[in-house]
């Protein structure tokens, strides 16, 4: 065991430690002083030594385990999912919260990490053989729109929209026809397109389709401030406008610490959470982002080398989709503080407040680790070396 541990890289965490100490700064900076928020900085050192913790037991656990009962895991998180339909807690306009005692988890988010390795278990069944549209692409686009559906009914686009994000990144790795990927990216282009040309030119129109048909106002709010500000309502434009004008206002090097004008006048909703971002880009202006931005490239170029020096199938699916993941987190949410992208509460990964998310995001990289200490060994029997390729099913 010792021998694995003195394996662990140390590169990857020194930048979870790095990203811890920004973490905290900035939560502190936002909720110090304020009802009800002093102090969770503290909290949030205490999910960390949690999620440190849940590092290190998955770094030394065989993720080939997690692989080979990938069914099981899934079935159990769609059970969970069904559960938040009846009986979560709502909170910021998504009912996707359970409570247990004073803790409330949040499924949506967890499932992100079941959705990775449920995708892998059925991938690294192909055995390095192309995948057929059929027989494997359509099995596995269903797979994700289960999860997809059950979390817009919830009212959680942010979490649901890093589904498909994953799933493409696993399709691309798992060795997609070219055309078919061709294909997918014109329907995909074509259908954001059209959306996004009908909301600004049609937008009473597809208001009401949203609101009356859908039921989803709440979707409303996101996209007005995004596609139509001109017409989005004071109440709606408020965040975006306010995160812009705070971020805008750091400059080069930023206001300073405990000094940024909006953060510290609280001119900006969920400051701890979603809007981290803005804190960041206002009191440490440009250098401030460009640093928390190089950290994580950093941490996603070493998880892609450690990928790259796999010997095992399921690990590098396994590390692909927790970097589609990021990368979808990093730029949704950071897109959103500066106007490019929607609002959809999507967290920033090791930053923004939040327990379940950070636990999420700190198993991903145990697992990632436990693939650099177990993906030299010889490579795991599902299936059998040399086997012919099957239908994603047929060994369940």
């Amino acid at each position: 065991m010792w021998q694995r541990i003195r394996r662990i890289d140390g590169s990857i965490v020194l930048i979870l430690l790095l990203l811890m100490g920004i973490s905290l700064f900035s939560i502190y900076s936002v909720t110090h002083g304020r009802d009800g928020l002093d102090g969770m900085h503290l909290k949030m050192l205490q999910y960390y030594a949690a999620g440190f913790v849940a590092f290190i037991l998955l770094s030394l656990f065989d993720y080939r385990l997690l692989v080979r009962y990938g069914l099981y895991i899934y079935l159990a998180g769609i059970g969970i999912l069904l559960l938040v339909s009846f009986i979560g807690k709502v909170k910021n306009g998504a009912q996707g919260w359970i409570g247990i005692g004073e803790l409330s988890i949040q499924p949506a988010e967890l499932f992100k990490l079941i959705l990775i390795i449920f995708l892998s278990t059925m991938l690294v069944r192909k055995n390095k053989t192309t995948l057929q549209f059929w027989r494997d692409v359509v099995p596995l686009g269903l797979i994700t729109l289960l999860p997809f559906a059950l979390v817009i009914i919830q009212n959680d686009l942010g979490n649901a929209l890093s589904y498909i994000v994953i799933l493409v990144g696993l399709l691309w790795i798992g060795q997609i026809k070219l055309s078919h990927a061709l294909i997918g990216i014109m329907i995909a282009g074509g259908a954001i397109l059209a959306f996004i040309l009908s909301y600004i030119h049609y937008h009473e129109q597809t208001v009401h389709f949203i609101e009356k048909t859908l039921g989803r106002d709440h979707f409303v709010r996101r996209f007005d401030p995004w596609l139509v500000p001109e017409q989005a309502s004071s109440e709606a434009s408020y965040h975006t406008k306010n995160a812009k004008t705070a971020i805008g206002s750091g400059g080069l090097q930023g206001e300073g610490y405990l000094q940024g004008n909006s953060v510290q006048a609280n001119r900006v909703p969920y400051l701890y959470s979603e809007s981290i971002f803005v804190q960041i880009g206002e009191e440490f202006g440009f250098l401030g982002a460009a640093v928390l931005l190089m950290l994580f490239f950093l941490l996603i170029h070493r998880l892609i080398i450690i990928a790259m020096e796999c010997r095992d199938r399921a690990g590098p699916f396994l590390i692909v989709g927790v970097v589609a993941m990021l990368l979808y987190q990093i730029l949704e949410n950071i897109g959103a503080m500066i106007g490019l992208m929607p609002l959809t509460g999507i967290t920033l990964p090791f930053i923004s407040y939040g327990g379940t998310s950070l636990l999420i995001n700190m198993s991903c990289m145990g697992i990632a680790m436990s693939v650099r200490l177990y993906g030299q060994e010889a490579e795991d029997d599902l299936p059998l070396p040399g086997a012919k390729s099957e239908s994603l099913w047929s060994r369940f």
